[in-house]
């Protein structure tokens, strides 16, 4: 038996649009990612002889063949063509769950990388994002990690440059949304403002964090925010003690600030924690 070793890090949405729906009922998005610092952690035993085992520490995550890690796992194995001979894997829960930062899928993304290291890589990095692909739609970026533009439903990317230096703040307030009854609402408006992708990927190959913080965007925040106004609370506290920026990520509830340095975000913290228990500080990684 072999144990390996994996961080999944969780990813923010710096844009996110919806560009079409369909003939299949998903949805065309065009979206700059980003990894971050927060994460979860993946320990896998492979070749246990025994039935496949899947723990995770927080209460109300599967532990079965839904979870996407479980899915992961069988996907490499079959593209592999490889007997996995009975694996447990061990999760590790510090991303939120239902706040548009891709915990599920940050873990599946782990599995995939530490099982193509451990059978000497059999899949380049962007063979394994297409096996991602297979999984869930915001695997292949997790696998990929970093700065990077998503499209279509999450299996077309294309690498960017690192961004900057920052510091961000990710708040999750209490609720969640619901991200098909998102998309319903999409659908049945117009979709008043799009983000430009073109000047945010201008922004990120000057490694300017102003115009990073200027231009990120959400077509789904107004919708959320329109229905949760604590959202606008939250960004208001955050944008009156320095970010650059705010915005939801995914399809939410989780917000996160763009901040120019460690003792600014530490601030906005201190002004957010006595009403909500999930504030993280993180980098991009």
């Amino acid at each position: 038996m072999t144990t390996l070793y994996e961080g999944a890090f969780a990813k923010l949405n710096l844009t996110l649009d919806v560009v079409g729906k369909r003939e299949d009922g998903y949805h065309d998005l065009q979206s700059v990612m980003q990894t971050v610092s927060i994460r979860d952690d993946v320990e896998i035993d492979v070749g246990t002889g025994k039935p496949w085992v899947l723990t995770c520490d927080k209460e109300g995550i599967p532990c079965d063949a839904r979870n996407l890690a479980w899915k992961a796992a069988e996907v490499f194995a079959n593209a592999a063509k490889k007997d996995l001979g009975g694996i447990e894997i061990r999760i590790t829960k510090r991303i939120p769950s239902q706040a548009g930062m891709g915990g599920g899928s940050a873990d599946a993304a782990a599995v995939l990388r530490a099982l193509n290291r451990h059978y000497d890589y059999p899949f380049s990095i962007m063979a394994l994002a297409e096996l991602g692909a297979e999984v869930g739609s915001d695997v292949p970026f997790c696998v990929l990690g970093g700065t990077a533009m998503v499209e279509g439903r999450g299996e077309r990317l294309r690498k960017l440059p690192d961004m900057p230096d920052c510091i961000f703040v990710v708040c999750k307030p209490d609720f969640s949304s619901s991200t098909p009854e998102l998309y319903a609402k999409l659908d049945e408006t117009a979709i008043p403002k799009h983000p430009d992708n073109i000047a945010m990927e201008r922004a990120i190959l000057a490694g300017d964090i102003g115009q990073i913080a200027e231009n990120i965007y959400n077509v789904f925040d107004p919708v959320v925010t329109a229905e949760n106004l604590e959202m606008n609370y939250v960004k208001s506290i955050m944008n009156s003690y320095g970010s650059l920026g705010q915005q939801m990520t995914g399809s939410g509830s989780a917000v996160f600030a763009i901040l120019p340095s460690f003792e600014y975000a530490a601030v906005v913290c201190n002004m957010l924690k006595d009403n909500y228990s999930n504030i993280f500080i993180c980098k991009p990684v």
